[in-house]
């Protein structure tokens, strides 16, 4: 019979059988199917390489029997031109899920899947500063599918990370996408890496800036001049020789009760190893100044273990550190050119310096103190420091006494680098007593 919606809503599946199927007379390969208690199916069979391939066109309701008609036509249209429509319609749907996956696989979703497959059994400070640099200068492209990245957007990428955080972020930043994008072609998540070619900026910077007690006294009282948290927070990291997002992410619950050590967690140090740093006297002002407490006064206040020491006025950890060291530098210069006009001379501006200069600026100077090298190694929590290879297996001292000297000697030679009269050298020298 030549199928009509009529002749179709009329079938019925006899009495014991599971189905059955009845043939299109006007269009061969036109096929319904019926399952006993079920609704007609209409098909679409041919042969094709010596076997029989049947397309579901869709259901009796869902769909008119002229529709479906008109759907084996163009099917049996594509048969007579050689093609195969089941393969065809197979390798679509293939490539509809293919694409859909790789929709999902955003650069956002491949950061995840890279922490969760790769970067969860890496040195936690590897890891936290991975994922905090990717999510933060890979943010222009995180919704787009990673497979769909261009070498132009990932040179975008780099340049705006060289304009707002520098030339050494920039190179960092381009290690770690290449490092994130190599990963996912070696999974065949993606067939390229769009970073693989992209130049690296600038030139590695080897930094060797070692402030004279002169430019350490400048900062110390520059430092006076900023409000809390800012300024004292400056003058702790001066003090303790400590990294400045520790320091700032620093709560009253790492701090001793009597405020003479400051405990850094494991969680929080870079080379996941907890830290503690004695504490001398010009630093435990500065915490007793942060609590209100009168000089030799008992602590009176006992803050919530979780409170930042050197929180913001909205009780969030400090980021701003290119503003804190601008409006150190501004300070500084203000001195300089106050000095030298005294002098009648033409002020000089103060060398280029970081904040991560006060560290290399302290233990240099404790070991012209006569401190020895694994103490400072210890002091900056260094893993890999003078004691090497087979020594470092056995060598498990933590040197404490050692540590406490030294932090207090260098405190010292802090505060009077900060009295001394600035000068145009470095003329201020404390030795190991």
């Amino acid at each position: 019979m030549k199928f009509s919606d009529r002749s179709v809503a009329a079938l019925r599946c006899p009495d014991g059988k599971a189905e059955i199927r009845a043939a299109d007379d006007a269009l061969p390969g036109f096929m319904v199917r019926l399952k006993a208690g079920g609704v007609p199916m209409f098909l679409f069979q041919y042969r094709f390489g010596g076997g029989i391939r049947r397309i579901t066109l869709g259901r009796f309701g869902t769909i008119t029997t002229d529709e479906a008609r008109r759907k084996a036509r163009a099917l049996a249209g594509a048969v007579a031109d050689g093609r195969d429509p089941w393969a065809e319609r197979k390798a679509s749907a293939a490539q509809a899920e293919a694409d859909a996956a790789e929709a999902a696989l955003t650069v956002t979703a491949l950061i995840d899947d890279f922490d969760r497959r790769h970067l969860s059994g890496k040195k936690l400070s590897y890891r936290r500063d991975f994922l905090s640099r990717t999510r933060q200068h890979l943010a222009a492209i995180k919704n787009t599918p990673a497979a769909q990245v261009t070498r132009k957007q990932a040179v975008h990428v780099v340049d705006a990370a060289r304009d707002n955080a520098g030339t050494t972020t920039a190179r960092r930043v381009l290690q770690y996408a290449r490092t994130l994008f190599g990963w996912a072609r070696e999974r065949a998540l993606i067939e390229t890496n769009p970073f693989e070619a992209v130049p690296a900026p600038g030139a590695v910077v080897f930094r060797d800036r070692v402030l004279t007690g002169d430019e350490i006294g400048a900062v110390w009282r520059a430092a006076e001049g900023l409000e809390h948290p800012y300024g004292p927070m400056t003058r702790f990291l001066l003090l303790t020789l400590a990294r400045r997002d520790e320091v700032a992410g620093m709560t009253w619950g790492e701090v001793a009760a009597d405020l003479s050590t400051w405990t850094l967690p494991a969680e929080r140090a870079k080379n996941g190893k907890a830290h503690v740093v004695h504490l001398g006297k010009p630093a435990q002002a500065i915490l007793r100044a942060a609590l209100g407490a009168e000089d030799g006064k008992p602590l009176s206040t006992q803050p919530k273990a979780d409170a930042l020491v050197f929180g913001t006025l909205n009780r969030t950890k400090v980021s701003s550190f290119a503003w804190i060291k601008g409006k150190l530098d501004k300070a500084i210069a203000a001195e300089r050119e106050k000095d030298a006009a005294r002098r009648g001379e033409d002020a000089s501006p103060l060398p280029g310096w970081t904040f991560h200069d006060f560290r290399r600026s302290g233990v240099t100077w404790l070991a012209e103190a006569g401190f020895p090298p694994h103490v400072a190694d210890k002091l900056l929590n260094h893993v890999q420091g003078t004691v090497r290879g087979v020594a470092a297996v056995y060598q498990r001292g933590e040197f404490m006494a050692e540590r406490q000297k030294a932090l207090e000697a260098w405190g010292a030679h802090v505060i009077a680098c900060a009295e001394a009269k600035p000068a145009t050298g470095n003329v201020v020298a404390l030795r190991r007593a």
